[in-house]
């Protein structure tokens, strides 16, 4: 993934920063905002998947590495996420009239794979290809 911002493909991420570098940022209204490890923390991002599923009730968070020129950052990432045959589509106890379906449907899990690794990994440009309304592209 390198350096680009992008959001994650899973469900949920969980980022053991274990050296306590920074040398993560997260995207909040338009501006790059560093992330201070803290000691015996974890950083939990949720990905695509789960903005699918919760109809854009948690929405996946864009990120990205930076290099720290002084000092090697060590961090561990374990990514939860359905299983391949699993469909992927919002719940539909989530869908309300207030709250109609969001995204396309998509197939299963490893539909969506297929379509995000084929994809161009920059920020939510693949997940946006998934909505239904082209004006909640923006966070």
């Amino acid at each position: 993934m390198g350096p680009n911002p992008h959001t994650d493909l899973a469900g949920l991420t969980i980022l053991s920063q274990l050296n306590e570098v920074e040398g993560l940022h997260i995207k909040k209204d338009g501006a790059w905002i560093p992330i201070t490890p803290l000691p015996n923390a974890f950083v939990i991002n949720v990905g695509d998947m789960l903005e699918i599923v919760t109809n854009e009730i948690y929405k996946g968070v864009e990120h990205r590495p930076v290099l720290n020129p002084n000092k090697e950052r060590l961090s561990i990432a374990t990514f939860f996420k359905p299983k391949r045959d699993y469909y992927l589509s919002p719940a539909s106890s989530l869908i309300t009239p207030q709250n109609p379906v969001k995204f396309k449907q998509i197939g299963t899990v490893a539909d969506y794979f297929k379509g995000y690794f084929s994809h161009q990994l920059l920020g939510k440009s693949y997940l946006d290809t998934m909505r239904l309304n082209t004006k909640d592209k923006e966070n």
